[in-house]
């Protein structure tokens, strides 16, 4: 099975505008994002996908592969089908361009996750608290015995109506998803191409085209959610992080 780690960067961001081309650990943002992505054992191929010219400079002078898109895409998945049409990969790995943090073991795990014959898999992990189960920013899934999910809301699911969620229960039951994805590759430029669905228009979720036209998404379970940077202070955390003992000893491993 090949695996190709596509991951889409955007120069405009509301919020942190040219968050790719950060520098402030000496590495540009998506460098980083890279070169995590680069240490998954799955990875056949890794490749940045952008439409901005200098996000491919940036790229080009680390020595990673970029691959230019049109600038008219509504959303990274549609930015990922462009380029993964162009490559020779059985699974496609969307790793979005602002999560240097995530671990190579969990690209690792998307990739197992689709031997189950699987349309696309994707991460959870376990919600810790009440707080978090009843916050509609935090994206919940349910899965059924299989390991596949059956529905993703911003609402709190599964509900409990006798009685309290029990958040220390093993196996856990209840989710958080975590936005990360693996797509067979003939099923992603379907679903690229597929409008959207009632129930994805309802919760604002892109994964529920998927479910709502009948295609299945396998969820692997993780023990810790990774940490992306949306907005400055984000950023200013991740810098710490990776200036701290936890990040050098990361850099070291």
């Amino acid at each position: 099975m090949r695996v190709a780690i596509v991951i889409p960067a955007r120069f405009a961001s509301s919020r942190l505008p040219g968050k790719p081309l950060l520098r402030d650990t000496g590495k540009y943002l998506i460098q980083h994002v890279y070169e995590r992505a680069c240490e998954a054992r799955c990875a056949d191929t890794v490749v940045v996908a952008t439409d901005h010219e200098d996000i491919r400079a940036a790229v080009a002078s680390f020595g990673g592969r970029v691959a230019m898109t049109r600038a008219d895409h509504p959303s990274g998945t549609d930015r990922v089908a462009e380029v993964a049409a162009t490559l020779t990969a059985d699974v496609v790995i969307n790793v979005q361009g602002d999560e240097p943090q995530l671990e190579p073991d969990a690209i690792d795990l998307l990739a197992d996750l689709m031997r189950d014959g699987s349309d696309m898999a994707t991460l959870a992990v376990p919600i810790p608290d009440l707080e978090a189960y009843r916050n509609p920013n935090v994206v919940k899934v349910v899965c059924d015995d299989r390991g596949r999910a059956l529905y993703f809301s911003r609402s709190p699911i599964p509900a409990v109506r006798d009685d309290e969620p029990d958040f220390a229960a093993r196996p856990a039951r209840f989710l958080q998803h975590l936005g990360v994805y693996a797509y067979r590759r003939e099923f992603l430029p379907r679903i690229a191409a597929t409008p959207a669905h009632p129930l994805e228009q309802s919760e604002k979720l892109e994964q529920l085209r998927v479910l709502g036209t009948g295609g299945t998404i396998s969820v692997g379970v993780v023990a810790h959610a990774h940490r992306g940077v949306d907005t400055p202070a984000d950023y200013a955390a991740f810098v710490r992080w990776y200036r701290s003992a936890d990040g050098s000893a990361r850099r070291a491993a």
